[in-house]
């Protein structure tokens, strides 16, 4: 039985349940219809094929991450070498796992290898470019973790970060993160060059 992983505000760390469902059999078409049944939530699955169901975001880490994500977007369109999304695309990385980043990038001649009907699902690529972006609830070794999927699945920069304490964890291939601390902005590099985030609208809700 697969196991189901639940993350709770209240908690530190996930609470897991063995759950007697299908999920253990079900292939990437089968998963990706059984998400749409419970599009309310935020779901994804892990390389050991754990379950981890996330509840929607709050008012706070929504508007945080509209700004993320309107920013990339603009960007995007204008240097038009690849497709921002949002946190509601799951890609299906080479160790199996589905995650659905809160921001990513990807090169659209790595797309256009993927049938239409494919696209239409969750991309079976991992994208060039993450970010993620921590909320009340979220543990940071969570997301720690994450992030270094990414980057060992083939992403080649990821930024994970943190509005309380105002950090930006930078993530590269072959390299310890490099942490920000409290930068005005944070500017892309290799795939990624051209692009900076400002972090004004992020960082500053106190």
């Amino acid at each position: 039985m697969p196991t189901l992983v639940v993350q709770h505000p209240e908690l530190e760390s996930s609470v897991r349940y063995r759950i007697p469902t299908d999920l253990d059999v079900m292939d990437d078409h089968a998963f990706y219809d059984w998400c749409q049944e419970n599009d309310g939530l935020r779901i994804e699955r892990s390389a050991l094929g754990e379950i981890e169901i996330m509840a929607p975001s709050g008012w706070e880490t929504g508007s945080r991450n509209n700004q993320i994500a309107r920013q990339l977007g603009n960007w995007a369109a204008q240097d038009g070498g690849g497709f921002a999304c949002d946190s509601s695309t799951g890609y299906i990385l080479p160790n199996r796992a589905e995650r659905s980043p809160d921001a990513s990038w990807i090169l659209k001649e790595r797309v256009e290898t993927v049938p239409k009907d494919q696209r239409e699902k969750f991309l079976p690529l991992c994208p060039d470019f993450v970010i993620e972006l921590l909320s009340p609830s979220d543990s940071m070794a969570r997301h720690q973790s994450k992030m270094e999927e990414f980057i060992a699945n083939g992403a080649s920069l990821g930024w994970l970060i943190d509005p309380f304490e105002k950090q930006v964890h930078i993530y590269r291939p072959g390299a310890d993160p490099e942490i920000l601390e409290r930068p005005a902005t944070v500017c892309g590099e290799g795939l990624m060059a051209g692009f900076t985030l400002d972090l004004e609208l992020i960082f500053a809700r106190d």
